[in-house]
């Protein structure tokens, strides 16, 4: 018998999608908020997934990739929309 893992895929989206919205009220309600800000935090939550010698569990794993993934994809589209601003 499988162990259903469906709970993961919730919860990674949940974590995603909640930290897309808190990063863009931070972006909307913060100016000195810059890419470099958020670029050292995802350095740091890398720095924290890296530091894993006790096991956090699938849960706790499952949160710190969606949070790393938010960052990322958040970083991405900000780069891609002063890249149009400069043309």
């Amino acid at each position: 018998m499988g162990v259903s893992t469906e709970w993961r895929d919730i919860k990674y989206r949940e974590i995603f999608e909640q930290e897309i919205r808190g990063l863009t009220r931070r972006r909307q309600h913060d100016n000195n908020c810059k890419i470099e800000d958020l670029e050292g935090i995802l350095n740091n939550l890398y720095i924290m997934e890296g530091a894993d010698q006790d096991g956090r569990g699938s849960l706790q794993d499952t949160i710190m990739s969606a949070t790393i993934a938010a960052y990322e994809h958040f970083i991405s589209q900000l780069k891609k929309e002063e890249a149009e601003k400069a043309k």
